[in-house]
């Protein structure tokens, strides 16, 4: 299931938007998840969500997918 969703996923797309994430964590757009830790951030029809930890200056993207299954 794992290779059929990769195959179909905009990886230039996806890279070229979450790669800016290293200069600012949280550009206009992103918004703080409700109900669990994490922010979110609209690429489209997927989103990516991810952690920021200020302390250590780093951003670990959690889960990138389509809308529907991102949140699950």
């Amino acid at each position: 299931m794992l290779r059929r969703n990769w195959r179909s996923f905009p990886r230039k797309a996806t890279a070229e938007s979450v790669t800016p994430f290293a200069i600012n964590p949280r550009p206009p757009g992103c918004l703080m998840l409700t109900g669990r830790e994490g922010w979110r951030f609209r690429l489209g029809d997927y989103r990516a969500v991810y952690e920021i930890d200020d302390k250590e200056r780093t951003v670990a993207v959690l889960h990138v997918g389509h809308r529907r299954d991102v949140y699950r």
